[in-house]
């Protein structure tokens, strides 16, 4: 880490599509999610507007685009790192750190984020350097998401002090973080399954998490505990933080906001 600059990180935005492809994308005739254009604008501009703008990303990498799509004419990007995609978000995570290519402390989001904001990662950021951890996990009540998105469908966890849903916001501070990332390569396929991650942790542990037996901050101890690295919630007083684009529907809304926003 450079420390002259201890709040600057190192941006990586997950570009590349499942083993599989994406459905969306296919369906919009491009390879990945980063290249579908919304209100003018295609999907990977927008994120890397809101890091660039955030004043504290001192380097860009983008995992899983050939670099020839990145210099497209349609856009004018900042400088920036290309790095090959893996079989799915967390290898690519998992490749990058490995490799050495990025320095510490890394800022994981992904291309779909179209809705992030100079002021998500600002807040983002900040809280989570201000945490003694090796990775902080960005996350959203339902509450908040729902006052401002009542409509729109996320995953949650539900606990005893209330429902989350993660952010697609990951700040990677130690090299410890490998642990959490190499058990997220296995859990992959259970992403939309909160049980069956839980399961992993052991049946006490996670008769407590389905039972709502315990709390936000009490579950990200269980997995500390289980990851051998510190994992710090990040709470995130933006609705737009947790919304990404999956489906059709997701992008229709964030169509709508962008317009709404620009009128």
């Amino acid at each position: 880490m450079d420390k002259a600059d201890p709040q600057l990180v190192t941006a990586l935005v997950l570009a590349g599509a499942r083993q599989g492809g994406d459905a969306l994308a296919l369906a919009h005739g491009v390879q990945t999610k980063a290249e579908i254009e919304v209100h003018g604008r295609v999907m990977l501009g927008y994120v890397l507007r809101a890091l660039r703008s955030s004043g504290l990303v001192r380097e860009l990498a983008v995992s899983g685009m050939a670099p020839d799509v990145l210099l497209c004419e349609t856009e004018q990007w900042p400088a920036m790192k290309t790095l090959e995609g893996q079989s799915g978000p967390a290898a690519s995570v998992a490749y990058a750190v490995e490799q050495g290519r990025l320095a510490y402390p890394i800022l994981v989001t992904t291309c779909d984020h179209v809705l992030l904001s100079h002021d998500i990662v600002s807040s983002f950021v900040e809280r989570a350097m201000a945490q003694d951890c090796d990775i902080a996990v960005g996350m959203a009540a339902r509450d908040v998401i729902e006052a401002e998105y009542p409509d729109v469908a996320r995953t949650y966890t539900k606990l005893r002090d209330g429902d989350y849903s993660a952010c697609n916001l990951f700040l990677l501070k130690t090299p410890e973080c490998l642990n959490m990332i190499r058990f997220w390569q296995q859990a992959e396929v259970d992403r939309k399954k909160p049980w069956r991650i839980a399961a992993r942790f052991g049946v006490f542990s996670a008769l407590r998490v389905w039972l709502k037996r315990v709390g936000l901050q009490e579950t990200f101890a269980v997995v500390s505990r289980r990851m051998n690295c510190v994992i710090a919630p990040i709470l995130l007083p933006f609705a737009d933080a947790a919304v990404d684009v999956d489906k059709p529907s997701d992008l229709e809304l964030v169509g709508r906001v962008l317009a709404k926003r620009q009128a």
